[in-house]
């Protein structure tokens, strides 16, 4: 336990060291206000809460790829990975402080996205549990990502097309519907069913996230296991 909270700690005190990392926590729900409220909330015809889910689904499924990535990385560059795995910290610990500060940060931040949203109470609490699944997704894609590169630079080349392909393959699907099957199974199209028609039951698209999350840990657990000492 004495590890995860040094680790959730660590990353909390780089997190405010980045600008670049921080404004990413407040430039998708701030576009996502200033959007609805000077677009939306003048155009009857736009629904009310089309920039908060359409932000909200860019955040959740491609923003944090980058930023857990980036900070992985550059624990592998300083070598603290390093120092880390020599001082025992297991998979898990190491998953869990990192990835935990993660998931809390983009927890906060959908927070903000469902105040922002016109929502019923049951819709927040739909799109609260969608976000934190998605969230939790991206975050393990994005440690996977940053486990496996040697450098930022390379962490950076690495998320970024794997970004773009899971964020977007959803939004194609729409428009294809050889694309919508294969779509079915990443994380970021549930995020989108729901987001975008919160009668849809969210059983569905959990267990499919969840089946993600699966996959994504056991090959974080592969990769930091193959860094071992080297990283």
């Amino acid at each position: 336990m004495r590890s995860i909270k040094a680790i959730f700690g660590k990353h909390a005190r780089d997190l405010i060291k980045n600008p670049m990392s921080l404004v990413m926590f407040l430039t998708f729900p701030g576009v996502a206000f200033f959007m609805t409220l000077f677009v939306a909330g003048n155009n009857e015809d736009m629904p009310a809460n089309m920039f908060v889910t359409m932000m909200a689904a860019i955040f959740a499924g491609m923003g944090l790829i980058n930023a857990v990535s980036d900070a992985i990385a550059e624990d592998i560059e300083r070598k603290s990975l390093r120092f880390m795995v020599l001082a025992g910290v297991k998979p898990h610990q190491y998953l869990l402080g990192t990835g935990g500060f993660y998931i809390f940060a983009g927890a906060l931040t959908s927070v903000v996205f469902a105040l922002i949203g016109d929502f019923t109470a049951q819709e927040k609490i739909a799109f609260l549990v969608i976000m934190v699944a998605g969230v939790t997704a991206s975050v393990l894609l994005g440690a996977t990502i940053g486990m496996c590169a040697k450098n930022r630079q390379a962490s950076t080349a690495l998320a970024m097309p794997v970004a773009v392909v899971v964020g977007f393959v959803p939004m194609i699907a729409g428009f294809n519907e050889t694309v919508e099957r294969f779509a079915g199974v990443l994380y970021t199209q549930q995020i989108n069913v729901i987001v975008e028609d919160f009668s849809a039951g969210l059983l569905g698209p959990l267990l499919v996230i969840a089946g993600n999350v699966a996959v994504l840990f056991v090959l974080f657990v592969v990769a930091y296991a193959r860094k071992g000492a080297k990283g």
